[in-house]
């Protein structure tokens, strides 16, 4: 899977091609309004963080990172995306990263260097940089930072559940692909996975194809590395069909939303009465970076 199609994705185009990319981040239009900014690697980065009302100081509360798709910007996800009610109702704090521009369009680097990866955007270094600024600026719990992303997000979320999982607790991806199911994904810890992912999706298709990794077989490559259940539990409500793969490592698990006939979209349709939003955040919750909690 090359990097190349992996970038250029939105939810009208598939791919496109390009011949050429360099680093740079001069995109007036992925600016964000109240944006806090970061300089890492020769670029300056945004990020918008919401801080819920309940958060005082006193006490470690958990982070939440949420990316946006190729070509997005972090405030239009932070709106489509919306996790501020759960961040209110639990306190946690809610970041939203913007891509830096590759080629004119915003992107997340999810591979490592070299190879046919376009893109030298140090992504990576970027989140544990914004990770060591959350906790010098709030009072973060350690052990229960969180990631998520739509689409090239939700790849974001795979590269640091595979490259940087001693700061990443568990991880959720909708509508997103893994791009690495290599060797050199190495996650130090059980990771619990949570995946929404449609079976109309015609950008990142669920049955993949020779550029891209099916839904079920990124859904294995956890189940395996968690030595999960093989044989999960299956519940359908509506279009929705839920499947659990229990009893992981640190007796974490892997869950997989499976939406018939859904899109390339970040799902606001209800499982039992949650939204997307609302069912990574059930799933999180559950989770510190030693497995379940108790």
């Amino acid at each position: 899977m090359t990097m190349t199609k992996l970038l250029l994705i939105t939810a009208t185009t598939v791919a496109v091609l390009f011949s050429s990319c360099k680093k740079r981040n001069d995109c007036d239009h992925y600016s964000n309004n109240n944006a806090q900014t970061l300089e890492h690697d020769g670029l300056m980065r945004e990020y918008l963080v919401y801080v819920p009302s309940t958060y005082n100081g006193n006490s470690a509360i958990p982070v939440v990172l949420n990316f946006h798709g190729f070509g997005g910007l972090a405030s239009d996800h932070m709106m489509e995306a919306d996790m501020s009610t759960q961040a209110e109702n639990d306190t946690f704090i809610l970041v939203y990263p913007q891509g830096a521009c590759l080629d004119g369009f915003s992107h997340w680097n999810s591979s490592l260097a070299g190879g046919d990866n376009k893109s030298d955007v140090d992504d990576l270094g970027f989140i544990d940089a914004l990770i060591d600024k959350l906790n010098s600026d709030y009072n973060v719990d350690q052990e229960r930072i969180y990631a998520c992303g739509y689409s090239n997000g939700g790849m974001m979320s795979y590269a640091l559940a595979c490259y940087q999982s001693e700061r990443i607790a568990a991880i959720g991806s909708v509508s997103g692909s893994m791009i690495d199911q290599s060797s050199s994904c190495v996650p130090s810890h059980p990771m619990p996975l949570i995946k929404l992912h449609g079976t109309s999706d015609d950008v990142l298709p669920y049955n993949g194809g020779s550029d891209y990794t099916s839904a079920q077989s990124t859904v294995d490559y956890w189940v395996n590395f968690n030595s999960a259940n093989t044989t999960p539990e299956v519940e359908t409500v509506g279009n929705i069909q839920h499947f659990v793969y229990a009893n992981g490592d640190s007796n974490v698990s892997v869950e997989h939303y499976k939406y018939i006939a859904g899109g390339h979209v970040w799902f606001n349709n209800t499982y039992q009465g949650s939204n997307a939003s609302q069912l990574i955040w059930d799933f999180f919750a559950q989770y510190d970076i030693n497995g379940l909690r108790n």
